[in-house]
């Protein structure tokens, strides 16, 4: 069972966002305002806290220091319309392990959540994961070998590094800011085609040859590699 706190004051995206994330098998519990928040935060219980920025009672800023200084170590992903690259750095230096800003796509939230789960399991003692798989493809970690079907797949480093945020995000939709974030640590969009060169390399090397492709994009949101369209 995996515990999601959702502080958030606006009662529509609060609504929206606990009813997706009940959907995928979390349990949710909400505040809708920064004192409720932290008091819910500080015990500990929760695997991952979505927390609004601009909160009545208390702002996200002020919970995140709380929070932080009571010794609570829960990742915590900031919803903010403050989207500037200040903002975001600020609100990253408070003790956040994540920004997403307003308006997002639920997609991309939820990758997010899932992503900040796992570091924190692994950061407490979970073991690793050296073997990435979906279907018939599989990447070895340590070995830094990708096979498809039993055939050696020739990857470029950065492809190699490519591939394993999707498999790591395998079934799940992941964005052109979640690529540029997770795989070339660029914090803003270049402005260049530089994703679109790489999938299209990656693309080639994964599945020409293949009857079933694993690699798909999803118009208007962003790319996923798993079966199926």
């Amino acid at each position: 069972m995996t515990k999601i706190l959702l502080v958030e004051d606006d009662r529509a995206t609060a609504d929206f966002i606990a009813k997706s994330l009940s959907e995928e098998g979390f349990v949710v519990d909400r505040a809708d305002n920064g004192r409720d928040g932290l008091f819910h935060a500080t015990d500990g219980s929760y695997d991952c806290i979505v927390l609004d920025r601009m909160l009545p009672g208390i702002d996200g800023m002020g919970v995140l220091a709380g929070m932080r200084g009571a010794g609570i170590t829960t990742p915590v992903i900031v919803l903010s319309a403050l989207g500037s690259a200040e903002d975001r750095v600020k609100g990253l230096t408070s003790g956040s392990d994540d920004y997403l800003t307003k308006p997002f796509a639920f997609a991309e939230l939820l990758a997010r959540i899932r992503l900040l789960i796992r570091r924190h399991e692994g950061a407490t003692g979970a073991a690793p994961q050296t073997v990435l798989r979906c279907d018939d493809l599989e990447m070895d970690l340590l070995a830094r070998r990708v096979k498809r079907a039993g055939q050696v797949v020739d990857l470029q480093p950065r492809e190699f590094r490519l591939l394993e945020f999707l498999l790591r995000h395998a079934e799940q939709v992941v964005t052109r800011t979640m690529l540029l974030e997770g795989v070339w640590d660029y914090h803003f969009d270049p402005g260049t085609n530089v994703i679109d060169v790489h999938l299209s390399r990656l693309r080639k090397k994964v599945d020409e040859g293949f009857a079933r492709p694993l690699l798909h994009t999803v118009r208007g949101v962003g790319y996923r590699l798993g079966i199926g369209g």
